[in-house]
């Protein structure tokens, strides 16, 4: 090895005092690196600093010169050191690192230096939102951004959290969805729009949920909701390939809560109007036409009240009886049009609209539709959204005049989907819980 000096800095993870002599490791985000400290190299006095002063996970500088122990390990041969950080607080126990997961994610700095797995995770989710930017420039997409305040929240069927604004005195929502800014930009005439951006849901917290999350949205004129089919698989698979270690690409298989699953094949195209009548024995027309979706969970046995929404006993039905059967990769299409009011909705079945969601290993990971274009169409549907709040479903979705303004002004045919990137790198890392790949999970205070 060339007798080259050479620096580096970061944290001091292990050390082993041999009298005279020290092995120590020092760790960067990339790796950690053995470092052999003599008295004889240093001096009495640094020596003597090194040994008194050095504390397991101070940030250390060090300089000296590279050279491979006898069992081939890369080392550095120290001839001076700094310490460039000091840390009060000392770093887990060195072989079980951070074992309680409440405090893992409360001191997200120390889980990230101490466990590498954790680290490689949000490397991987890094990884995995560069290739979604990739694949969208590539396709000639325009990276935007919209508002994170809105004065009516709309995009999705959600619940806000509210915020006030004192200089205007008036009350904001935190988005809920960028759906409605990205359509106003196809109307502007951008024609391919993305964003990846925070959104916020005033709903409970699970292993799948928190109230912040990400998200990409795109938007895409002339397609439709099959082209917005193609656009996501793609995407999920170069995303995918981009986390699989080299020499392991053949046969692109994850595990995910148990469920082994492949990216390498095409993924299904299902409808449901043909899974309905063959996993639940109904029938999906007919329910789609007389929104008896209430009916028909009590019939099949579920716990379903008289308060509960329509789309939640469709939601229920869904769940326990359609997603068990499907295959581990799967886009289900044709959502019933009550609940797609942003959508178009079927030229032959009015009642189902041209939308979809993809599943994969029994999780959703993306919603998507052909666009609603029609203004006068789209009042409409925010007025039965409208009825629908007055009713108490929080969730339903508030007319937004501006947007309508919008698309009075005409909006092209388009093509438009959504990916929970959380919920898309917990698929590809093989992890149970959304909140090991937030950095910074919510959680109730101490």
């Amino acid at each position: 090895m060339a007798e080259d000096t050479v620096s580096v800095a970061g944290r001091l993870m292990t050390r082993r005092d041999m009298g005279k002599a020290a092995f120590a490791h020092v760790q960067d985000r990339t790796a950690r690196i053995q470092v052999y400290v003599r008295k004889d190299e240093l001096g009495e006095e640094s020596y003597k600093l090194f040994k008194d002063q050095a504390d397991l996970g101070d940030i250390l500088g060090v300089t000296g010169v590279p050279f491979r122990t006898k069992t081939g390990e890369i080392t550095i041969r120290a001839k001076s050191w700094k310490i460039l950080g000091k840390a009060l607080r000392p770093p887990p126990e060195k072989f079980h690192g951070m074992t309680d997961v409440e405090i893992r994610f409360r001191r997200r700095e120390v889980d990230l230096f101490s466990n590498e797995e954790a680290r490689q995770k949000f490397m991987n989710r890094r990884k995995i939102v560069a290739a979604m930017r990739r694949v969208l420039d590539e396709k000639g997409f325009v990276e935007v951004e919209t508002p994170m305040m809105q004065a009516v929240p709309g995009g999705a069927a959600a619940k806000p959290f509210i915020t006030h604004h004192e200089a205007l005195d008036m009350d904001l929502y935190m988005r809920i969805a960028p759906e409605l800014f990205l359509k106003r930009l196809l109307v502007g005439g951008l024609e391919r729009v993305y964003e990846i951006g925070r959104c916020f849901r005033n709903e409970g917290i699970d292993t799948r949920h928190n109230p912040e999350f990400t998200i990409l949205e795109a938007y895409q004129a002339y397609t439709d909701y099959q082209g917005m089919m193609d656009l996501v698989e793609e995407i999920i698979r170069k995303a995918a390939m981009d986390i699989v270690p080299e020499g392991k690409l053949e046969g692109m298989v994850f595990e995910y809560r148990g469920r082994r699953f492949s990216l390498a094949e095409p993924f299904a195209r299902l409808s449901l109007v043909g899974l309905f009548p063959e996993y639940a024995g109904l029938d999906y027309l007919a329910l789609c036409r007389e929104n008896g979706w209430r009916a028909a969970a009590q019939k099949l046995g579920l716990p379903v009240s008289d308060k509960m929404p329509d789309h939640k006993c469709f939601e229920a039905i869904l769940d326990t009886k359609i997603l068990p059967r499907l295959p581990s990769t799967a886009f289900v299409f044709g959502y019933p049009a009550a609940f797609s009011p942003l959508a178009k909705q079927n030229a032959e079945h009015p009642e189902i609209a041209e939308r979809f969601e993809l599943f994969i290993a029994g999780e959703e990971v993306a919603n998507a539709y052909s666009e609603q274009n029609d203004p006068d169409v789209q009042r409409t549907h925010f007025q039965e959204q409208a009825r629908q709040r007055q009713e108490g479903d929080e969730e339903a979705m508030p007319a937004d005049e501006e947007f309508l303004i919008a698309l009075e002004h005409g909006m092209p045919p388009a093509g438009g989907l959504g990916i929970g990137v959380d919920r898309l790198t917990m698929i590809l890392t093989g992890t149970d819980s959304i909140r090991e790949v937030i950095l910074f999970p919510l959680l109730r205070p101490q």
